[in-house]
This record gives structure tokens, sequence and C-alpha cells, in this order.
């Protein structure tokens, strides 16, 4: 005793198998997920018995639970004794829910279970559309296409697109992948007389006029990008310029040596940010991504970590701290999402930080580094609750350095070089109340300076006057002039 499961075949009862036809027409009970199949008139004129599930479909909207109900039911009338022989529609092992739910539970429940081959409506759709699967395919049904990977590079087959609402909720799930006006072609009773084949836009997916329980989607592949993404040939290089032979440069420099040269790339980086050169960003983030490939070989010829790890421990660090996205968590906005990653990364970090202010970098820009400092501070409640202190500590502390500036000679420049100090500091908080961020707020001002300093050189060489022959009056008023063009561009 047990269950034995088969199917239906596509459509027509020429694509039954003979093994179904003969557990079909044998002593079993015959159990079919549904009676709304093609061949099933075949079934009755052979005076075949059997009995089906379609009056569950006619009591809920859920099918997660009403598959299981059907799986449960199957397995239980097997564990007291039947032998059921369970039909489905076309094959068993094609996006078939309640199979893959009793196979999942037979086995606990002492049931044995045996599955019989049948053809599929993807043979048919094979033919008819011309697709080979060997270049890949991937088969989903409806009810899952929020589990669709984002990097799908296959073709796509939906099933159980059996109503006009699941065509609407399958429309607006594949637009955002491939766009409205993706070309899909809609299957309907595929190898029965009345065969539908249509090649439409994906907007117009729900307004077929005929959708029903024998309705699928092809969706061809998108085109292939012209490259694939790879980190190889960069990393490649640098393994040649460390390696004997290459370059002597390359090969004698550090993890310390190499310091400075990253915290240049980063503020290049920056310039074309504030610039919004595209192309000179796209240069600078591959100067910067250079530098990252050097100390990860460096790394790697001492035998700590490869480049490859570094990939890894990044991905694996961002789908941790963001189960919003890629787990069960939900957020309302974007600052609970910074809440719950502070949360994750506190938990990451217990026991390496003990102190409030421990995990800041010493190596950090001063400015960068009070407001960090500031920040972490301000998560205990050592912070000011609005922002009109703030204000009034930036006053007092300037009131304070005028102080010093006026005092003693013999104190003067320590004092004012610690009063100095502090209106910085003073200065980077009110920053950070006002949600910005003092590094790349003064980085955007020296390039400011810069562009309008340059417009300045490059007039006087084009008057051919030197510095010195022009006044802080004249000077000023070419300073005016770069504002002006620097508005009207």
């Amino acid at each position: 005793m047990g269950i034995t499961i088969t199917g239906l075949g596509p459509g027509s009862f020429k694509h039954i198998t003979l093994e179904t036809w003969e557990l079909l027409s044998g002593t079993g009970t015959l159990i079919l997920r549904t009676a709304k199949h093609p061949c099933v008139d075949a079934l009755k004129e052979r005076g075949v018995a059997f009995t089906s599930f379609d009056q569950l479909y006619e009591q809920t909207d859920n099918f997660a639970d009403l598959y299981q109900e059907i799986a449960t039911e199957v397995i239980r009338r097997a564990g007291q004794g039947e032998d059921i022989v369970y039909a489905v529609p076309g094959s068993p092992l094609v996006a078939e829910k309640t199979v893959e739910l009793i196979t999942a539970q037979a086995k606990d429940a002492g049931v044995n279970l045996t599955i019989i081959p049948a053809m599929s409506f993807l043979e048919v759709l094979y033919t008819r559309l011309g697709v080979d699967p060997i270049t890949g395919l991937t088969i989903i049904d409806a009810a899952d296409l929020a589990t669709l990977p984002p990097d799908l590079v296959t073709g796509l087959i939906v099933t159980q697109v059996y109503s006009r609402q699941v065509a609407s909720d399958t429309k607006l799930a594949l637009m955002d992948y491939y766009g409205d006006e993706y070309q899909v072609t809609v299957v309907r009773n595929l190898g029965l007389p009345d065969e539908q084949i249509h090649k439409i836009m994906l907007f117009e997916l729900d307004r077929l006029p005929e959708i029903d329980h024998l309705t699928s989607v092809y969706v061809p592949p998108r085109p292939a990008r012209s490259k694939i993404f790879s980190l190889d040939p960069v990393v490649d290089v640098m393994a040649r310029l460390r390696s004997p032979g290459g370059c002597v440069w390359d090969i004698e420099q550090t993890h310390l040596s190499l310091r400075r040269y990253i915290v240049e790339e980063v503020y290049e980086v920056l310039e074309a940010i504030e610039l919004a050169d595209g192309v000179k960003l796209c240069e600078e983030l591959g100067d910067l991504l250079l530098q990252i490939v050097f100390h990860a070989r460096v790394a790697e010829e001492s035998g700590g970590f490869t480049m490859q790890d570094v990939v890894d421990n990044v991905t694996e660090k961002m789908v941790r701290r963001h189960p919003h996205v890629f787990g069960a968590i939900t957020v309302r906005d974007a600052a609970e999402v910074v809440v719950n990653w502070e949360q994750i990364k506190k938990r990451e970090k217990a026991g390496e930080r003990t102190g409030v202010l421990d995990g800041i970098p010493v190596g950090l820009p001063s400015l960068m580094t009070a407001y960090k400092l500031q920040a972490k501070a301000a998560k205990v409640g050592f912070d000011w609750s609005e922002i009109g202190p703030v204000w009034d500590k930036v006053a007092e502390e300037l009131a304070e350095l005028r102080e010093a500036a006026a005092g003693p000679e013999v104190e003067r420049r320590q004092k004012t070089e610690d009063e100095l100090g502090d209106v910085l500091f003073a200065v980077v908080n009110l920053a950070r109340f006002m949600g910005i961020d003092p590094e790349t707020a003064l980085n955007r001002t020296n390039n400011k300076f810069r562009r309008r300093f340059n417009y300045i050189e490059t007039s006087l060489k084009e008057q051919k006057c030197a510095w010195e022959d022009m006044d802080l009056a004249g000077l000023d008023a070419l300073w005016d002039e770069a504002k002006s063009k620097e508005a009207k561009s």
C-alpha cells in the first residue's frame, strides 16, 4: 500500500503514457488534483472512476493552504491502508506544489511513494515556440514570482496564470524586471484543437479575452550584457606587478607605505563627485579600486586574506545588516533601517569594543574624527535635544577665541590654538545637527576656492597682469566674476 503519483499530460488524452493509462484504469483509488483537465472527459467515456479536490478550490483563495490540505489528505488516506493513485495535470515533477509537499511528508508518515514520469506541457511548448531548454530556462508558479532572482539571465516560463487577477499580478511583477513593452508569449490549451499562442507586450497580459487554468507565459531571456563583470583583470595585473620580474616600486610597497595613496584616491573620488564629472568619477573609482586590490595582494602574499575574501566578507555583511531586504524583518522608514544597522553592528562587535568611543580609526581626518566622536557620545544621551544650544555654543567658543587672541603675549599662541580647536569642534557639532558631513562640506569649499582662484589666475594671464599689479579690490572683482559665472553654469 502507498501512493503512486502520475501526470495526465499537457492536455489531450493522446499525450497520456501507456504506463499512466494502466495506473488510471487499474484497481487503486484514483484521486485527481483537479478534474478541470481536457483529458478527463476521455477518462469518463472509458469508465474510469475517480474523485477530485475541486470542491476545495471553491472554498478558498489561499492556494498555499489548499495545496497543504490536499497533500495531507492524500497522505492520510494512504496511511489508512488505501492504495492511492494521485494524478495531477501535466507532469508530477514540473511546477506541481502538491507533489513537492507529499514527497516531503511521505517518509515521516511511513508511506511508500512512487512517482511515474509523464509528459508535461513544456514538451509541447518547446516544439511550438522553438525553445531549446539546454540554453537555460527557469520555470516558476505565478504565485512564487516574489522569489524570482533579480539577476535572472535565462528564459522564463510562468505557470498557473489561471485568472485575470493572477495575470495582472504577474504583469506587475515582471514589469519590474523587463519593462512595460517587453514582448512575451502567452500560451493556452497547448496540444489541444483550440490551442492559442499570442505574442504581446507585457503590459497587455491581463487584457487577453481568455485566461484560465491552462494559461502560461513564456518570457524570452533578456539580451546578455556585452561584458561579464569580473575583477580578474585588475587582480591579475597586480599579481604580475608584484611578482618577480615585475615592477620594482610595486614590489617594495607595504600596507603602511600605501596608506597615503588610498587617502589621496578617496579625495580625488570626492572631487569628481563634486564636479559631477562622470568620466572623471569612473577613472577615480578605478584608481581607488586599484588601491584595494593592491592591499589585498600584499595580504595574500603573506597568507592573510585574498581579494575574494574581501568581496565575500562585505557581501555577507551587507546581507546580514539588511534583514529587511534579505530576511523577514520589516521597517517603516530609512531611520529604522539605520537603527537596525547599528543594533546588528553592535552585536557583531560585542567583545571588541568596550568603551562608548571605541571603533573610531586613529588616522581619520580631524573633522571626521570630531563628527564621529560626537555621534557616538550622542547615542548614550550626551547631546543636546535641539539645535538652539548648539548655536549658542558656537557663539560662546568664538567669543572665547577672540578673548584669547587679545590676551597676554606669553600665553596667546597656546590659548588661541586651544580655543580655535573648540570653535571647530562646536562647528562640527552644528553640522551634525544640520545633517551635514563637515569633512565633505569643507572639501567642497576647498574645491570651490580652487576653481575661483584658478579663474583669477587665468584672467590675470589673459590680461597680461602680474599679481603685484592688482590691489585687493581688483582681485575681489575677479572673484565675484568667477562666482557669477559658476551660478550661471
